[in-house]
């Protein structure tokens, strides 16, 4: 696997590339946010948010758009607002610096495993239409009255798994155990922070209706 590292600390940027080496990964290493939007060919990104040229949350958000490749952001900022952030923005897990090489290789494998297993799943229905919802799960599009809504990987596996009996009442426990694995180490609330960025981008929370005590289920919006 080809990792994106972006780091503005050459110490830490070069023992972490060691570190991710010996585990058997190749690693490109870039010190700004510029340089980050101008790579390509890599199938993983490491995000360090305090870039010198613009702020990490912006190269995410930028990074989003123009890949589906999974984010890891790696960051010193420990507030749960910082991390709710970065999830909505389009990261796919949030690491706390100071963090163990054996860790992050724990993070990078699950988040590979799922973006893996999402992209390798065959279901009978790979184009679906709820009302104005478009679904395409071959190329992992969705459009809405025929605008294109960019989603993360992880979001589009949550709306996908939801589309799969629109209107049923899915449990937080089947979503989690379909959506993510046992291994996720993310905040408690990440399904929350998911759901609500999905709502945002569809552009009615209408969309997708919370069930007290017990889940979620997708939805027409009357």
């Amino acid at each position: 696997m080809q990792i994106l590292l972006v780091d503005d600390d050459p110490s830490i940027a070069a023992s972490l590339s060691d570190a991710l080496r010996y585990a058997g990964y190749d690693v490109t290493h870039v010190s700004t946010g510029a340089a980050a939007l101008a790579a390509t060919d890599y199938q993983l990104v490491l995000l360090d948010l305090g870039l010198p040229d613009m702020d990490g949350t912006e190269v995410c958000r930028q990074l989003r758009q123009q890949t589906t490749a999974p984010i890891i952001i790696v960051s010193a900022r420990d507030g749960e607002i910082d991390r709710v952030v970065g999830l909505e923005i389009g990261a796919d897990d949030y690491v706390v610096k100071p963090f163990s090489t054996r860790e992050l290789v724990a993070r990078i494998r699950a988040v590979s495993r799922r973006t893996d297993q999402a992209n390798n799943v065959v279901t009978p229905e790979t184009e679906q239409r709820i009302g104005a919802l478009h679904i395409d799960r071959r190329t992992r599009r969705v459009n809405l009255d025929g605008e294109a809504v960019a989603l993360t990987a992880k979001e589009f596996d949550l709306l996908s798994f939801l589309a799969q009996d629109p209107g049923a009442c899915l449990t937080r426990q089947d979503i989690l155990e379909a959506v993510w694995d046992t291994n996720w180490y993310g905040p408690t609330k990440t399904l929350d922070v998911h759901i609500a960025s999905v709502r945002k981008k569809l552009g009615n929370a209408a969309w997708i209706e919370a069930v007290r005590g017990i889940g979620f289920r997708l939805q027409e919006p009357e």
